[in-house]
């Protein structure tokens, strides 16, 4: 029995060992770890797309395009407002156009109307606009006008 006691006190007891053996232990057992680690997750090989695999449509299921999913979906919004703004581009030329046009019109009425104004005041057109109503009360002076100087007070 004695025999028994004294092997239950050396198992409890560690063993004292060496540090150099503690330590290389664990490091071990972390690389191991990590070795591990990294053969589990590593995708298949980049030599495994081929043709075959694109035209076939098995791209589609690979862990390739979920890893890449939000790429694609940028260079869709970026396609999305690229056309957006070619068209609002394009309409804005159409609605600048169609403006310019309306401008050079009503810069050509406005000279039209402007000539016809001053060929209605002139003053030969005045005078026969009053020989036809026979207007005896308005004549044209014999005599050119002169200045009259007040003084100023």
């Amino acid at each position: 029995m004695a025999d028994t006691d004294n092997e239950k006190l050396t198992a409890q007891q560690p063993e004292p060992q060496e540090p150099e053996l503690q330590k290389e232990e664990p490091t071990q057992s972390t690389l191991d770890q990590i070795r591990q680690a990294a053969k589990e997750d590593d995708s298949q090989p980049v030599g495994t797309l081929t043709l075959r695999t694109i035209l076939g449509g098995d791209i589609l299921t690979a862990d390739f395009m979920r890893r890449q999913i939000w790429l694609f979906v940028l260079i869709m919004l970026f396609t999305v407002v690229y056309v957006a703004f070619r068209y609002q581009c394009q309409q804005d030329m159409l609605t600048i156009d169609r403006l310019e046009k309306e401008l050079l019109d009503a810069k050509y009425k406005a000279l039209s109307s402007s000539s016809n104004l001053t060929e209605k005041c002139r003053e030969s057109h005045v005078l026969e606009v009053l020989r036809q109503n026979h207007d005896s009360l308005l004549q044209v002076s014999g005599h050119p006008p002169y200045i009259i100087n007040v003084p100023e007070e």
